[in-house]
């Protein structure tokens, strides 16, 4: 978790919330691959002849395609992002560490054949290679990077996930769950329409407040899986929110 300064307001009491369906990113949400991902800048902006400490000051919760596009519109293609962010897990694998709580939560939800996805920023060979090195669910329903056209802080990719999950009456958006750590995240899903879990993992408290989240928590263990309600919502206990 970043380091805030107020992990005592982390005091929230237990509330059980019931939810159409649970859309999460994956960086910085369910794997923290943050030293993996900066030993790869570093590689490619020597590649380019970039400082990488530039690139890497705005790549978190971006699409590879976008920043490529800034240095060298001929690298900006899916063949290539996909080759590239497709050696990540194999090259950087040891570097990654879970999210707490992540694998129970993810393991439970698929057990129960509940409604959930993944919705990331990252193509869908990084987002695989992820879940294979790191032994965690596979979800039946994915976005990634090569499914939109604009990415997070535009709601188009939750928007999508909400459709995957069949999810497509409007009132199902308000009931949708996206669980996310950066502040273009929050607002895609905001602008999905979706109540949103901000996890203090990679950015300040104060930028996830701003993007709206309606929850703050340290990390996934925050976030338990009860079961599935008669109508086949899912269950999900959250505790220890930020208090304000």
């Amino acid at each position: 978790m970043v380091d805030n300064g107020v992990e005592g307001a982390f005091t929230g009491p237990t509330e059980l919330h019931s939810f159409a369906g649970v859309l999460f990113d994956m960086d910085g949400t369910i794997v923290d691959s943050t030293e993996a991902i900066s030993k790869h800048w570093h590689k490619i902006g020597k590649e380019l002849g970039v400082d990488p400490s530039v690139i890497l000051l705005t790549s978190h919760g971006r699409r590879s395609i976008e920043i490529l596009a800034l240095y060298d519109q001929s690298k900006a293609n899916w063949d290539y992002v996909s080759y590239i962010e497709g050696l990540i897990p194999k090259e950087y694998g040891g570097d990654a560490v879970e999210i707490p709580g992540a694998r129970s939560l993810l393991a439970a939800l698929d057990h129960a054949h509940a409604p959930w996805a993944i919705v990331t920023s990252g193509t869908r060979a990084l987002l695989t290679g992820w879940l294979d090195v790191m032994g965690l669910s596979h979800p039946d329903n994915l976005v990634v990077a090569e499914d939109v056209s604009i990415g997070k802080p535009a709601p188009d990719c939750y928007r999508l996930g909400i459709e995957r999950l069949g999810l497509t009456v409007e009132k199902a958006r308000a009931e949708v769950l996206v669980i996310e750590d950066s502040p273009a995240g929050v607002l895609a899903g905001k602008a999905a329409g979706c109540q949103v879990i901000g996890l203090a993992t990679t950015h300040q408290i104060e930028q996830l407040r701003a993007s709206g989240a309606d929850w703050i928590v340290q990390d996934l263990r925050s976030v338990i899986f009860v079961g599935l309600g008669v109508d086949g919502t899912i269950q999900l206990e959250i505790s220890n929110a930020l208090q304000t």
